[in-house]
């Protein structure tokens, strides 16, 4: 078996793969103070959960935009399962193209989000990635990886509303009643869910415009889920893009 880590600045996602199938798919929180140890509590609760064996899992996989996370990350794969994860960075064998100006400063995650992107969807592809950040990746019918756009994500947005102001609560992450909030919650509801669908929406026809071509679109990432919904464009959501571009590309290295 396979296990397949992805190091998120707020999450890291972690599944466990069986030849091509995933066995499951699992969040938790990304601590840069955390320790080995701690990690290694996470990962076997995790394993519990699904009923399975640690000493079935021979292989490993990291892809992290947390270099702090990414070493005491590896350290606890070696001790908890006693196999030398594979790291994706410089060097690993992806087999994309990429064509922006450094290729070496594209994050991890967009490399593997592009990887598995190619395999599974028609191009030209636009993937949308909501994490802490939202961010789009363009690929284009030649399989070369364009550039892409970085945005504020959902979260940070909301926290800098709030934190800014005096009488603004926390809000869930769901769809409002309506566009038009009749009180202050689902009027805050509104402002974020359906400006970041308006957002996606309108990025989506201005990067289809410059590269002169209808795109597949493919989002993914912990807030996908609740926004991708209320866009008017049609949007495939992938929850498991991150863990099929980290099996394929281990299946490329190994």
């Amino acid at each position: 078996m396979l296990l397949a880590l992805d190091v998120g600045n707020t999450n890291i996602v972690l599944g466990c793969f069986d030849g091509d199938r995933i066995l499951f798919r699992e969040r938790i929180a990304t601590n840069q103070q955390a320790t080995d140890l701690e990690y290694v509590t996470r990962i076997r609760m995790a394993l519990d959960l699904y009923e399975i064996d640690r000493k079935q899992i021979t292989k490993a996989i990291i892809s992290s935009v947390v270099p702090s996370v990414t070493n005491t990350l590896k350290q606890t794969v070696e001790k908890y399962l006693g196999c030398t994860p594979l790291i994706v960075g410089p060097g690993i064998k992806t087999g994309l193209s990429i064509t922006i100006d450094n290729p070496a400063q594209l994050g991890s995650d967009l490399v593997v989000d592009a990887v598995a992107g190619i395999s599974e969807y028609p191009l030209p592809l636009i993937i949308i990635d909501m994490g802490t950040a939202t961010t789009f990746s363009v690929i284009d019918s030649r399989k070369r990886y364009l550039g892409g756009v970085i945005m504020t994500g959902m979260s940070v947005s909301t926290d800098a509303l709030v934190n800014r102001t005096s009488q603004l609560p926390r809000i869930a992450f769901e769809a409002p009643k309506s566009v038009i909030g009749t009180n202050t919650i689902d009027c805050m509801k509104s402002g974020i869910m359906y400006s970041t669908a308006c957002a996606i929406d309108g990025m989506i026809a201005r990067i289809e415009e410059e590269i002169g071509e209808i795109c597949t679109v493919v989002a993914t990432g912990g807030l996908a889920g609740t926004v991708i919904p209320l866009c008017k464009r049609e949007v495939i959501l992938d929850d498991d893009l991150l863990l099929k571009g980290l099996h394929l590309i281990y299946e490329k290295n190994r």
